[in-house]
């Protein structure tokens, strides 16, 4: 049995150590994001539960957990970005129109399940802001049908 000499330079070696660590550093700090993103996503899953219950309380149809967790995330997304701002109102009340384009575009007395499903998103994702945009909700005129 006979043993080989080693023939790396040190620097070689030098070379090797260096790029591991880097590499090493850089798969952590990926494991960490990774971790970060599955924790946000448990969390956003739970919350589309909470949402998918209170819709269907309602008597609604609610779209796929994935659906929901995927629009809304874990903090609401755009609907509790700013939700009793000027542009979210004006946004939300342009929903509420017959549905043509043009001059033809006019206001209407909506269901008021419109208004149910908004407002349930807002007190499961963003709830310091629900209180003043139920007094915005009291003050549309809505119908209710089939229950809601």
């Amino acid at each position: 049995m006979s043993t080989q000499t080693e023939s790396s330079t040190r620097r070689g070696r030098s070379v090797i150590y260096i790029v591991s660590i880097i590499l090493l550093v850089i798969f952590a700090l990926v494991a960490l994001l990774n971790f970060r993103s599955a924790r946000e996503t448990q969390q956003s899953l739970a919350k589309a539960d909470q949402l998918i219950a209170a819709i269907e309380s309602a008597g609604g149809t609610a779209p796929s957990r994935e659906q929901i967790a995927r629009v809304l995330g874990d903090d609401g997304g755009a609907v509790c970005a700013n939700p009793n701002g000027a542009l979210s109102r004006a946004t939300f009340l342009s929903q509420l129109t017959n549905g043509t384009t043009g001059p033809g575009n006019r206001p209407v007395i909506a269901n008021a399940r419109v208004a149910i499903g908004e407002l349930a998103i807002i007190k499961i994702y963003c709830p310091d802001q629900l209180a003043e945009f139920q007094q915005f909700i009291d003050g549309l005129k809505t119908y209710h049908t089939g229950g809601a």
